[in-house]
């Protein structure tokens, strides 16, 4: 992305997309529930019960920070529905399915919008850029954020479901929680940074940036 217009700044695409503090804060409640669940002897009920109170927590301080109240309650709803389907289940490790399937649908998703050529990371960024769709109109960024979006699908989604899937399927509860928080920010983290370069490097010379679709 070189020869910007002359006083315009091309913003980093963790600039953009942050994911920082809603990927830590996310992997705080199964930490809690395998802490609570040890601590227990165990138990399911007081695993849940530790997770989703650490969710209740979680919200309120992101609502003190002042982020959305949805996003505060769709965090908290996404802590209890595990809780919930672990303890229907009786098996811990269920209380990290959610995040399995959540993962597997998200790579499916992404995915897919490369093949219809409407990848979701051109969708995010236009989004947040105000673009809305006007991204659509230049061949040269369709390609960039196709090529960037498999980056997603391959370095974050495929890794976090097979990694969840053989330890859910193994029924390690303890390791799968440390796998929730290594494949939180980290690996977000690195999965920016690859996608970032894939992005830059797939624009021809000369195209003007992310801020200035052509067409």
């Amino acid at each position: 992305m070189t020869d910007q217009p002359t006083g315009t700044r091309e913003p980093p695409l963790r600039e953009l997309l942050g994911g920082r503090g809603g990927a830590l804060d996310a992997s705080i409640p199964p930490a809690v529930f395998v802490v609570g669940w040890l601590v227990s002897g165990r138990s399911i009920g007081w695993g849940a019960a530790a997770a989703i109170a650490a969710g209740v927590a979680v919200g309120i301080w992101r609502l003190v920070r002042g982020r959305r109240v949805t996003a505060s309650v769709a965090s908290v709803a996404a802590v209890s529905l595990a809780a919930f389907v672990a303890l229907q289940t009786g098996r811990a490790e269920d209380f990290f399915l959610i995040q399995l399937l959540s993962n597997v649908a998200s790579a499916l998703a992404w995915a897919l919008s490369i093949l219809v050529r409407w990848p979701l990371l051109g969708v995010v960024v236009g989004l947040v850029l105000g673009q809305k769709t006007r991204w659509r109109r230049d061949p040269d960024l369709v390609r960039a954020y196709g090529n960037a979006s498999w980056v997603w699908v391959l370095g974050q989604y495929t890794v976090r479901v097979v990694v969840f899937g053989l330890l859910w399927w193994s029924g390690w509860v303890v390791a799968l929680g440390v796998a929730r928080v290594v494949l939180s920010w980290p690996l977000v983290a690195a999965t920016l940074a690859a996608s970032a370069v894939v992005l830059r490097r797939s624009l021809p010379e000369g195209h003007p940036g992310l801020r200035h679709p052509r067409g």
